[in-house]
């Protein structure tokens, strides 16, 4: 279990269910995996029925967001961005890789019709950049870490608020009331797991965790978003705990699965004619838009706005920048929101969040070992820190 819960070897196997997808997809069985997936399977009694496919992304992903969301919790709360001082000079940073990918796309983008793709080239993968950072970053300082963590955290909340806002559709405003309410109850009961009456409090916690996603997936809002309100409203104790017991299965189930069922596109599909701008923007917006957001912004902020992280020079913020263009989990899914009714224009997205996310591996990558080096060069005798 301790290898499903490093930094490095969950990111191989995420790297490695995609690659898979891909090749599956354009093999000879390629066309009857996808037809599978596309398999209805539905909860007798109810109207919860969704594809194969939809059952990863609208159900297992949930578990992942509230994974997630419990570290945002604690983040916000007791971490990196307890206070506004602390989480001023990341902010920034973040907003500026946030922005400067958007620009870059809908200048790709413009007058081709798909403008709506904006948002993919936004977010951050928390379990591949820390993956690339352990890999290469042997003898970073602790700063770099704690620096790209706060940035991938605050890319999430970023992407979550998207999937809320952006993508909900018809919403029963009733259905999400209801689950509102059930989640106060998850809240409330969380509180009382360390009574005598646990394997109740239990059991009900679990029934008003399905009850939230049922009504949530019902009323219009994506379900990833109960994940998120679960997460973010259990009592932080047993969150923590929780967080700990599924972290494996997540890692080594949940995650590799979405990965494989995202990049089952065929390849061919996007040729031809010639691949759309939506294709292209995201291929540039990930690495080069996020370098230059999270790079320029991130030496803005340490020069007009005081906080306490420490100083990070201009190369290694080039090196979070590049990390930070790893976009993978939450691009992937943003893709499929963006152009939910267009194949084509969707396995094209697809296509260019895997090179991007690539390209961004391949460049993080680089500089990382360079500033690792440089690091390990000026401290040569020093007991040298793990990424």
């Amino acid at each position: 279990m301790s290898l499903l819960r490093s930094a490095r070897f969950p990111a191989f196997l995420l790297l490695g269910a995609a690659i898979a997808g891909l090749v599956v997809a354009n093999s000879p069985i390629g066309a009857a995996v996808l037809d599978f997936s596309h398999t209805h399977v539905g909860i007798p009694g109810t109207a919860v029925d969704l594809s194969l496919a939809h059952w990863v992304s609208d159900g297992l992903l949930v578990v992942f967001f509230f994974a997630v969301s419990i570290e945002l919790q604690y983040e916000l709360t007791r971490g990196e961005l307890r206070s506004f001082r602390r989480a001023i000079q990341p902010a920034i940073a973040a907003a500026g890789g946030v922005i400067v990918p958007i620009a870059i796309y809908l200048a790709i983008a413009a007058g081709s019709g798909v403008e709506q793709g904006w948002p993919i080239p936004t977010a951050t993968d928390i379990a591949f950049a820390l993956g690339v950072l352990a890999v290469f970053g042997r003898g970073l300082p602790p700063a770099v870490r704690i620096f790209l963590l706060a940035l991938a955290i605050l890319d999430d909340i970023v992407g979550i608020i998207f999937i809320a806002v952006l993508f909900a559709t018809d919403v029963n405003f009733g259905l999400l009331a209801m689950a509102l309410v059930a989640v106060i109850a998850f809240a409330i009961l969380s509180r009382n797991l360390d009574t005598r009456a646990r394997p109740l409090v239990i059991a009900l916690l679990f029934v008003l965790a399905i009850t939230t996603w049922v009504l949530v997936l019902a009323s219009g809002v994506h379900a990833t978003i109960a994940g998120v309100a679960l997460g973010l409203a259990m009592s932080q104790g047993p969150a923590l705990r929780v967080r700990h017991a599924i972290e494996p299965w997540v890692n080594a189930v949940i995650l590799p699965i979405f990965a494989f069922t995202a990049a089952l596109v065929p390849i061919p599909m996007v040729g031809g004619s010639g691949l759309s701008p939506a294709f292209w923007g995201i291929l540039i917006a990930l690495p080069v838009g996020k370098v230059i957001g999270i790079a320029g912004a991130g030496w803005i902020a340490q020069r007009v706005a005081s906080g306490e992280h420490p100083k990070i020079p201009l190369p290694d913020l080039l090196a979070a920048g590049a990390l930070g263009g790893i976009g993978f989990t939450v691009s992937l899914l943003l893709s499929d929101l963006a152009f939910a009714g267009e194949g084509l224009v969707r396995d094209e997205a697809v296509l260019g969040v895997l090179a991007g996310s690539l390209v961004s591996m391949v460049l993080a990558g680089i500089l990382v070992s360079a500033r690792a080096r440089h690091y390990r060069r000026l401290a040569p005798t020093a007991p040298v820190e793990s990424a």
